[in-house]
């Protein structure tokens, strides 16, 4: 509609002829308009006793595809009473928007076939679904080793420069909140360990315990969900925001591979710089708890050189190997949920959302696994 004209609101008017109804449409059949008269358009038509309908549209002053939805409606209903819609008086530009709807009938919406499954057919569904994302996932699992297998063999086809953002994005970025909750995390822990152990006086192995606990198994752990909630949703949103913009196909069309230009350098940033942070958590919560074991009167020395005399290479190297795995596992996900994101409104949130949580099962179903493993191998 012409932003300059004066705007007028929709209205209909019908008068009864003998057998035939007349129905004057005026003003502009936009969505606001249209939704506003359409109870109106349809009633008379609707009790029936014509057997042809006329619709006057020389007075329109706007229409679009709200408007064409309603005449399409009234040739229905028309129809339905046994007589027949004709259209006077309407203007070429708008007749011609019409030409391209006018030979489609509407669309059906029957609640009760769309909406009411057997039991069979919701369990058909539903395997159907999971067959489709396991093929897909073990695809996407394949086609990336593949990938990192040649990213190893010739490191002069990565694209470093995305490999640097991501990294930045994914460690730098992230340092403060990662500083933060180790610091927290060791703090808590501490106290909490000092408060049950000072009534068998032996809060001197405070040290031994969170040194252990962080660099094996908290460290690695608590930096892989954070890595989870902040940058797998982030990977998911952006691949997937890509895929509904058709800007995946672009790449493919243009003969560059979506997993080569997107999914790698985030998988190397990934395994970068999460070993790193872990480090960098690890640090952390032994400020927190030097902070507690300064408040209850041990010296600084003592507490780091238990520390450092509890905690052996073993321990070290087992929490670094943990967080690659996790790394691996989260960015991998975060991917494979932006690849999968579908059509619609809500697709990009569902996709963050199943990264997340997928995510997180993931580090806890690989964390059981590394218990019982370094159980069994003595580590």
């Amino acid at each position: 509609m012409d932003g300059s004209a004066t705007y007028s609101p929709a209205s209909v008017t019908s008068t009864p002829s003998g057998d035939t109804l007349r129905i004057t449409l005026s003003g502009a059949f936009d969505a606001t308009g249209t939704a506003a008269v359409w109870n109106d358009a349809l009633g008379p038509i609707r009790k029936g006793g014509f057997s042809r309908v006329e619709a006057d549209c020389s007075k329109l002053a706007y229409l679009n595809g709200s408007g064409v939805a309603l005449l399409l409606k009234l040739r229905e209903e028309a129809a339905l009473a046994g007589g027949k819609l004709s259209l006077n008086g309407l203007r070429e530009e708008y007749q011609r928007l019409l030409d391209m709807t006018w030979a489609c009938d509407l669309p059906k919406w029957d609640r009760e076939a769309t909406e009411r499954r057997t039991m069979a057919e919701r369990v058909g569904a539903a395997a159907d679904t999971f067959l489709n994302e396991s093929r897909e996932m073990i695809s996407f699992v394949g086609e990336s080793l593949c990938i990192m297998g040649q990213v190893l063999a010739h490191p002069s086809k990565v694209r470093w420069k995305d490999v640097l953002l991501s990294c930045v994005r994914v460690g730098v970025d992230s340092l403060f909140i990662i500083a933060l909750i180790g610091f927290l995390m060791g703090l808590i822990m501490s106290f909490q360990t000092a408060t049950s152990l000072q009534r068998f006086a032996a809060e001197i192995y405070v040290p031994n315990m969170l040194g252990l606990v962080m660099f094996r198994e908290m460290g690695p752990l608590v930096t892989a969900i954070l890595l989870a909630a902040r940058s797998g949703s982030a990977f998911a949103a952006e691949i997937g925001t890509m895929k509904i913009n058709e800007e995946l196909d672009a790449l493919t069309t243009m003969g560059l591979s979506p997993m080569r230009f997107l999914v790698v350098p985030k998988l190397l940033a990934s395994v970068i710089m999460v070993p790193l942070m872990t480090l960098f958590f690890n640090l952390a919560s032994l400020v927190g708890g030097a902070l507690v074991m300064l408040s209850m009167n041990y010296p600084l020395v003592t507490y780091t050189s238990r520390v450092m005399s509890y905690v052996d290479y073993a321990d070290f190297w087992s929490g670094m190997f943990k967080a690659v795995a996790f790394s691996t596992l989260v960015a991998g996900v975060g991917c494979l949920r932006g690849m999968q994101t579908r059509s619609g409104p809500s697709a990009v949130g569902l996709s963050t959302t199943s990264a997340v949580v997928s995510g997180i099962i993931l580090i806890a179903f690989a964390d059981g696994i590394f218990a019982v493993a370094f159980y069994y191998l003595g580590i």
